[in-house]
């Protein structure tokens, strides 16, 4: 049997990381919803997407999150009629990123929502040590 505070401050720990990758990955989709390809042929940038697996951790009794993988979403382009930019094709088409910022910001929301509650666990567990060691001293 391990020590609970310490499992549950790895499982935070856990849970901090992969919240951390998942909004670089969302910042990247949003800085590039508009990054279309250098030619009609070439294909705009695709959404990424971030899957999770818990995970047995060996040194304490509990489970944690971490990223299982990256992926791409696989919707089709948004097709958009632009006849002046450098990557429309003949009909005057071209395609975008299959990115919405509106379901960005959603995710965005969702993962700082998530990455807070795992850092005030940490917190919480931080200051119930310092506590004990308090209690401990005098």
């Amino acid at each position: 049997m391990s020590d609970p505070l310490l499992a549950v401050s790895r499982i935070a720990v856990s849970g901090l990381t992969s919240q951390s990758v998942r909004l670089r990955v969302i910042a990247e989709n949003i800085a590039n919803a508009h990054s279309t390809g250098m030619t009609a042929e070439a294909a705009p940038y695709r959404r990424k997407t971030v899957s999770f697996e818990t995970v047995a951790d060996p040194y304490v009794d509990g489970q944690g999150v971490r990223v299982s993988g990256i992926g791409y979403d696989k919707s089709p382009p948004i097709i958009r009629y632009d006849p002046g930019h450098p990557a429309a094709d003949g009909s005057g088409y071209v395609k975008y990123p299959n990115v919405s910022p509106i379901v960005e910001m959603a995710d965005m929301r969702e993962a700082e929502r998530s990455y807070e509650a795992n850092l005030q666990v940490f917190r919480q567990v931080r200051e119930l040590v310092s506590q004990t060691i308090d209690l401990l001293k005098g």
